[in-house]
């Protein structure tokens, strides 16, 4: 059976990386019989990091493509829903899709941002259902004030939806969608290390690792307080402790770049000596960076989920309900292991959840090593309930 994977904006993005390289190894270990397709906006990318064991479906653009290249049937069937400049965007993908295949839409976070309505997933999603595929939403996020009226048609076409947290589950299930909805964590969970040669200045159990996004800083309450607040912990760790730090990047598309900001601090700090810059790299190899440091603080949820699942004690800077669902379903709460980026007014509150965490480092590690076992083997039983839905409807 094909099983095609969109939307996938390109591994650049390490955290889609992560997604699309466990993804198919869930689907695989539950059904070996699949044959993948990635869906994706940059094959290039893809290969450059390392995607393999897929057939590549390159994304249309615009300035690809004219209005006249595109099947008319598929413009008169689609057009009263959908924008011209949708459906250029969706042909090749569209024409690819065969009938009865199992279609993930593995853009867990498309439908949890307000006013912007995913319309590229909504018409494939529709061309799938058309093609009689197994249509899964797979591990989604998405906030109650999300779920829309506009959106609601669209989240009752999946045959199978996978939340990866319970604040998303209960949100669902609130909604009335409710049929085939389940609980399996983020997908990343089950992701496999790399370990490369530790740096110089990178000392093994003592480093503190740092992630900052230009996503946090987007969505600070403004004066650049998140920025203020990553230079403030830099300076405390320099000043107050023996701890190294290592400024670790996990997005590098051109429009959302984290090495922006982790320059800036690098540039900053750089000759103190206590600072080491990760370059890029792919989503193993920084997991392999992560999963050697003492403690993390991270803005990407892949970061994050790559500290988590290598139980390393882990403070989340987060702007969106997948931090607070996934913290709260690990630790029973999302106190102090959240610091929702929203809310900071002040440059020091990173600076005192960090002192939290390293205050509760043990009891953090110990809690991680106990669950984490189970939590990483439930992300794998999502692949059982595909294989079910599959063989339900063929």
């Amino acid at each position: 059976m094909k099983a095609f994977f969109y939307p996938h904006g390109g591994s650049g993005n390490h955290g889609c990386e992560a997604i699309v390289r466990t993804t198919k190894n869930i689907l695989a270990k539950a059904d070996p019989r699949y044959e993948f397709i990635l869906c994706t906006d940059d094959v290039q990318q893809d290969i450059r990091y390392g995607i393999s064991g897929f057939e590549f479906v390159q994304s249309n653009t615009i300035n690809r493509l004219s209005a006249e290249s595109i099947a008319e049937k598929f413009i008169n069937k689609y057009f009263h829903k959908y924008s011209r400049a949708t459906m250029l965007r969706v042909k090749d993908i569209a024409n690819n899709i065969q009938a009865k295949s199992l279609c993930l839409s593995i853009g867990g976070d498309c439908y949890s941002y307000k006013d912007y309505i995913p319309y590229k997933i909504l018409c494939l999603n529709d061309i799938a259902k058309d093609k009689n595929c197994n249509l899964v939403y797979w591990g989604c996020s998405i906030g109650s004030d999300c779920i829309t009226k506009f959106i609601i048609p669209d989240l009752k076409k999946y045959h199978l939806i996978s939340a990866r947290e319970s604040i998303t589950y209960e949100a669902l299930i609130n909604a009335g969608i409710n049929r085939n909805t389940h609980i399996f964590p983020d997908p990343a969970f089950t992701l496999e290390s790399s370990r490369l040669t530790l740096p110089n200045g990178f000392t093994p159990d003592n480093t503190i690792g740092l992630n900052i996004s230009p996503m946090i800083q987007a969505f600070d309450g403004g004066d650049n307080v998140a920025y203020n607040n990553y230079r403030a912990l830099i300076t405390y760790i320099i000043n107050k402790t023996d701890h190294q730090i290592a400024l670790i990047p996990h997005v590098v598309w051109s429009a959302n770049n984290d090495l922006l900001p982790i320059k800036s601090l690098y540039d900053e700090f750089e000759r103190t000596g206590r600072v080491v810059l990760i370059g890029d790299h792919n989503c193993l190899e920084l997991k392999g960076f992560i999963s050697r440091c003492r403690a993390f603080i991270g803005a990407r949820t892949h970061a994050t989920i790559a500290a988590y699942s290598t139980c390393v004690p882990t403070l989340v800077v987060g702007y969106s309900v997948k931090a607070k669902g996934i913290a709260k379903d690990i630790f029973g709460t999302y106190e102090g292991y959240v610091l929702p980026v929203q809310s900071l007014k002040s440059d020091n509150e990173l600076t005192e959840g960090f002192k939290w965490l390293m205050g509760h480092e043990n009891e953090i590690r110990a809690h991680l090593h106990s669950v984490m076992p189970e939590y990483i083997l439930r992300a794998w039983q999502a692949g059982d309930e595909v294989r079910k839905l599959v063989e339900a409807r063929s």
